[in-house]
This record gives structure tokens, C-alpha cells and sequence, in this order.
């Protein structure tokens, strides 16, 4: 698996305006817009990485990186930041999306409520409804990943069997 790792492993770094507030959102693998993507290969199912704190997703990448590359680079592997854990550096543009309910401020964006509500808007505006989801949370990142497990049951959930043959 090390020399695996060792290949070069794309991970595209995007700053988003979600919620209000400048968020890093880090994406292992080729694809970096899953709702304009129609291609055949297109993925079904998104590996969804939630941070502990302090929220900083850099720290997550050799893990997303094994990940992508233990589901033999089928999946893509993306970490977001926490709302207000990261800044875009000056040189870095903050990408927006055309029906952006994510501009729209959030509650008390910095607690624990609007962190939840932070993803969920995420989620809702970069990620296609029919797209399976593998949750990961990390510290009170799980806390978080329960939460919206809560406010939207709908979201999808693959069993922790993935990649096994049937």
C-alpha cells in the first residue's frame, strides 16, 4: 500500500462561500463538480469527511488519500473544513454557485448548531440528491455527522462492507 500512496494522488483544494463563511473544501481524486459531471464514469457514491477540531481539513489528507486509494480510486474523497477554520489565502478565489442558498448566513454559524447546519448546506448545493454518502466524523465531527443523521434521515448511508465482493 506505501508505494500506492507514493503515486501521485490528486487532491484539489476549493475555497466556498457556505453559509456566509469562507470554508476549504479538499478533494481527492478527479472529480471536483459531481452535479455538471454526467459522464458514464461518474461516481456513485462520495466519501464525506467531517474533521474534529480545530477543523483544519489539510490535517485529513493521508487519510483521504489511503481512502481513495483502498477503494482502488473508484470514489472520490472530500474533507470540508469547519465554518471560520480556514481562510482563502489572498491569491485564492472563493467559488460561489448560481442558486447559492449557501451565501445565506447562518445562524450562529460558529456553534455547534449552525457547524451542523454549515455541512448540510454543503451538502445540499455541491452534492447531487441521488449520490450515496459514506459519512466519516472525526471527534466532534461524528457528533456533527450524527446530527444531520437526525435533521435528514434521507441521507444515504453505505454499509461499512464497502468493496467487499458479493
Amino acid at each position: 500500500m506505501d508505494s500506492e500512496l507514493k503515486e501521485e494522488i490528486p487532491v484539489h483544494e476549493e475555497f466556498i462561500l457556505c453559509g456566509g463563511v469562507e470554508t476549504q473544501v479538499l478533494k481527492c481524486g478527479p472529480w471536483t463538480d459531481l452535479f455538471n459531471d454526467q459522464s458514464v464514469k461518474r461516481p456513485k457514491l462520495l466519501i464525506f469527511i467531517i474533521p474534529g477540531n480545530p477543523g483544519f481539513s489539510a490535517f485529513y489528507v493521508p487519510f483521504a488519500k489511503a481512502l481513495y486509494s483502498l477503494t482502488n480510486r473508484r470514489f472520490p474523497v472530500w474533507t470540508i473544513s469547519h465554518a471560520g477554520h480556514a481562510l482563502a489565502p489572498k491569491d485564492k478565489k472563493i467559488l460561489t454557485t448560481s442558486e447559492d442558498s449557501n451565501t445565506q448566513e447562518i445562524k450562529d454559524i460558529y456553534g455547534l448548531n449552525g457547524q451542523i447546519e454549515h455541512k448540510l448546506a454543503f451538502l445540499r448545493t455541491h452534492v447531487p440528491k441521488d449520490m450515496k454518502l459514506v459519512l466519516i466524523g472525526h471527534s466532534i465531527g461524528s457528533y456533527f455527522t450524527l446530527q444531520m443523521l437526525k435533521r435528514v434521515p434521507e441521507l444515504l448511508l453505505m454499509p461499512p462492507t464497502l468493496g467487499a465482493k458479493k
